[in-house]
Formats: C-alpha cells, sequence, structure tokens
C-alpha cells in the first residue's frame, strides 16, 4: 500500500506539472500560428524532440517491447523500417516542408498546404484531406488512450474504464489548453523521460541477471529463436510479403501529420541539421532498447504475460526492479510517451476541423478567436470518440497504431513527396492520390489481401492515381509552378 501510495504521488506531481505548462501557454496563445504552429519559433533541439516524442509515443514502450517479448529479434525489422524512414523524412521532406509553407501563404495545415500549393479555391483540398486526417486520428489517438488505461490498471490494479477515462483526461486538458506551444514544451521534457526510461530498465534487468553475456545466453538457452531475425513468434519463418510488410512501416514517415507539423514549426531552416542529428541520435537507440526490453523481460520475468498482457512488460519490470520513487518515475515516462502522441494528434485533428473544415465550408469570415474556440471544441469531440473505439481491453496497441500508421502514410505520403519534387504535379493529381490511398487502406485493412500491410498497396496506388491524373490534367499555372520554383530554390 506504501509503494502504490509512493508512486500516485509520483505521478499526481508530474500530471500537475504537464497541467501547468498547458495553463502558462494558455495566456501566450494569441492566434492560430501560436495555437497550431507555437508562430514558427521552435529550436533545434525542441523540434527534435517534440518530434520524436510525438511518433513514439506509448507504443515504442508498450507495442514494440510487447512484440519483441513474444518474437525476439524478428521485431526489430519494425525498428529498422522506422529508423530508415525516419532519416529520410529528416532529410528530404524537413527543410523543403519549412520554406515551402511559409511561401504559400504561411499554411497551418497539411490540408491548408495542398491548397495554397496550387493556389486553389475549390475547397476539395482542404475538406478531403481533412476528413481523412479525422478518421485516421481518432483511430490513432485511441490508441494512445488504451495505452493510457493499461498504464493505469497495471499501476493502481484499478478497471480498465476509469483508468482509460482517467489518462484521457489529462492529456485533453492541456491539449485544450495550451495549444501547441504546451504540447511541444511539453513533449521536450517527455522526449528526455522517454530515453532514459527506455534505457535504464533492460540494463537494469540485464545486470540483475549477471550482466549482459549472462543475460545473452540466458534468452539463448530460453527462447533460441530470439536471435534469428527471421524466425516469427509461432516459429516459422518469415516471408517475403511479410518481410516486406514490416519494413514498410518507414514509409509511413511522408505522411504522418503530426510528425510533419514540427518540421512546419522550426525557426529556421537552417537549424534542421542539427536536429536531424539529435532525433536519429534519439530514434536509433531509444528503438534499440525497446526491442532489448521485450527480450530481457522474456527471461527476467517469472510470470508469462499472455496475449495484450505482454504489451505491459515494460510495465512490470520497471516494478519489479527498482523501488517506488524511481518506479514511479519510470512509469511517468510512460504516461509522457502516451501523453505527448495522443495530444500532437488531437491538436492536429483539432486544426483540420477548424481551419480546413469549419473555417472553409460554413463560416469563412470567422475570427482568430473564434476558431480556437472551435478546434478546441473539436479536441473534446475527437477524444470522446477516441475513447469510445478504445472502450475494449482487448486491443493490441500495436495493431491500432499499425492502422492509423497506414492510412496516413498512403493517403499523404505520396502527395507531399511528390508536392515537394515534382513541379507538373497538379491538384487534381494529389486529389485522386489521398482519396486512393485512404480508400485503399480503409479497404485493404477489412479484406487482409496477401497478408500484406495495408501501407504497400495504398501506397503505391496513391502513387500510381497521382502520376496518371496529373499527366491526362492540364500542366499547372505559370503562378504555381513559380512558387514551386521559388521554394526549391529555399
Amino acid at each position: 500500500m506504501a509503494e502504490q501510495i509512493e508512486i500516485s504521488i509520483i505521478f499526481l506531481v508530474y500530471m500537475l506539472v504537464m497541467m501547468g505548462i498547458g495553463v502558462y501557454y494558455y495566456r501566450r496563445t494569441r492566434n492560430m500560428s501560436d495555437y497550431f504552429l507555437g508562430n514558427r519559433k521552435l529550436g533545434a533541439w525542441v523540434t527534435s524532440m517534440s518530434a520524436e516524442a510525438s511518433d513514439m509515443s506509448g507504443w515504442m514502450l508498450m507495442g514494440l517491447p510487447g512484440f519483441a517479448y513474444v518474437a525476439g529479434l524478428n521485431a526489430g525489422w519494425i525498428a529498422l523500417g522506422l529508423a530508415l524512414g525516419t532519416w529520410a523524412n529528416w532529410q528530404l521532406i524537413a527543410a523543403r516542408l519549412r520554406v515551402y509553407t511559409e511561401l504559400a501563404n504561411n499554411s497551418l495545415t497539411l490540408p491548408d498546404f495542398f491548397e495554397n500549393r496550387f493556389l486553389a479555391a475549390s475547397g476539395a483540398l482542404r475538406v478531403v484531406p481533412a476528413v481523412f486526417i479525422l478518421i485516421f486520428f481518432i483511430l490513432y489517438t485511441a490508441s494512445g488512450f488504451v495505452a493510457a488505461g493499461r498504464l493505469f490498471e497495471t499501476i493502481f490494479q484499478m478497471a480498465y474504464v476509469p483508468a482509460l477515462f482517467m489518462g484521457a483526461g489529462v492529456v485533453v486538458f492541456y491539449t485544450l489548453v495550451g495549444g501547441f506551444l504546451a504540447v511541444s514544451r511539453t513533449d521536450f521534457i517527455q522526449g528526455v523521460m522517454m530515453f532514459f526510461a527506455i534505457l535504464v530498465v533492460p540494463i537494469g534487468a540485464a545486470m540483475m541477471l549477471g550482466g549482459f553475456s549472462a543475460t545473452a545466453a540466458l534468452i539463448s538457452a530460453e527462447h533460441a529463436s530470439f536471435f534469428s531475425p527471421l524466425t516469427k513468434a509461432d516459429g516459422t519463418m518469415l516471408g517475403f510479403v511479410e518481410f516486406v510488410s514490416l519494413m514498410a512501416w518507414g514509409i509511413g514517415y511522408f505522411g504522418q501529420p503530426h510528425i510533419l507539423v514540427r518540421f512546419m514549426a522550426i525557426r529556421h531552416a537552417e537549424e534542421l541539421p542539427q536536429a536531424t542529428r539529435i532525433a536519429m541520435a534519439w530514434v536509433v537507440i531509444s528503438l534499440s532498447a525497446a526491442i532489448l526490453v521485450g527480450m530481457v523481460g522474456a527471461v527476467y520475468l517469472t510470470v508469462p504475460l499472455t496475449g495484450t498482457a505482454a504489451e505491459t512488460v515494460f510495465l512490470v519490470m520497471a516494478g519489479e526492479l527498482f523501488p517506488p520513487v524511481v518506479a514511479g518515475l519510470i512509469l511517468a515516462a510512460v504516461l509522457a510517451a502516451i501523453m505527448s502522441t495522443a495530444s500532437a494528434q488531437l491538436l492536429v485533428a483539432a486544426s483540420a476541423f477548424a481551419q480546413d473544415i469549419y473555417r472553409r465550408s460554413f463560416r469563412p469570415q470567422a475570427q482568430q478567436g473564434e476558431l480556437i474556440w472551435a478546434s478546441r471544441l473539436s479536441v473534446l469531440v475527437i477524444a470522446a470518440a477516441s475513447v469510445y473505439i478504445g472502450l475494449s481491453p482487448d486491443n493490441f496497441i500495436l495493431d491500432m497504431v499499425a492502422y492509423a500508421w497506414a492510412g496516413f502514410g498512403a493517403a499523404f505520403g505520396p502527395a507531399l513527396l511528390l508536392c515537394l519534387f515534382w513541379r507538373r504535379t497538379t491538384a487534381r493529381g494529389v486529389l485522386a492520390g489521398i482519396v486512393t490511398g485512404g480508400v485503399t487502406v480503409l479497404v485493404w485493412k477489412q479484406l487482409a489481401l496477401l497478408g500484406l500491410y495495408e501501407i504497400v498497396p495504398g501506397f503505391l496506388l496513391s502513387l500510381a492515381a497521382i502520376i496518371i491524373v496529373s499527366k491526362l490534367d492540364a500542366p499547372p499555372a505559370p503562378a504555381v509552378t513559380a512558387l514551386f520554383d521559388r521554394a526549391r530554390q529555399g
């Protein structure tokens, strides 16, 4: 009982600090640029840590270790794909997107950029992408709320549904109040916490087992297949389609709005090389440690974890390894991971509704204050829908993330790449690609064709649709190509 009280105090203090940051930045949020992009004033450290914290979230501390807990190094293919995708995103997208979005009428959201990129007036390039953002972010945010529910359920031995509501409530509060400035600042704190937590747990467990050599020998003896990356959890060999599916996580990065918005918010494009180095170091070390958590946990824990409980391996190990105060700090890092991504997702979804649906379709004359309040109201509605989806305790976090990740990667990845790099791209081509990619993911997921991860057909068909429709369409207007040339020159 005393241990639970100590952990509860740690959690209470942490949540109060995060909420306090939200209240502080509430007073500094004056317009939509402040609320959604922090007025483009983030430095390299905050940009990089915010991007990666909002990217990895609770699934890195729960979903990925849970996969490694049952599959060993076979889970490493996801990590490798993600690391390569992260590098490509920073190298190819970040600088050009930062420059282009500012030139394109200071675009605040991805749909905003698509419309301004082509000087379009119909509204389709704002409304259609915004609809897909709402669909997939409700799913994505639900995965974060499920992770929060598991966290509170494990620590406080409370029922899953009240735990789900408690975790969701904290995230919604400081997203509602502080906007992008609060989210990005808390993401920096949370990124640091996640980094040290994911390192200390597998290292601590390995030391308790006699060191890294002894731990490796124990894993080899009890789970020999763990050191064979091509062997799946059921003992069969990884097939080509399955290998492609795991590695394909990397291409999803090009279309993740909650990560791309960080590139748009950095103070100067010249700071991006430094931010890239920071981000890559964080990603490579953290993903490697997440795999180690699962593999070491398989031999450290004496009571096996089955089903969805496998995704709590990090939580259980932290509770067994460390005294209550230290365990509380480590477990607060899990809450940090969940909060960082869920808040970023809520904010981007809210911006899509306020900027790209509410203002474009219903209230074109809406003032800044009205739009901010419309965004805050949409945060509540989106969060409620996400909580509803997350009510089932049988949901696998990694499965939910994979679905939403595929949706964004296929709908927006090809569109963004060609908008930034292909001068001949047209507005109709982009619209066709977004619809093709998003619908393909939704349909392919339900049919589960060929056992292939839905992002692969979605991405390829979206890319093909943009190229074909753009080629058949009339060339872009001179003003559109002139804007493209200005952005390319930096």
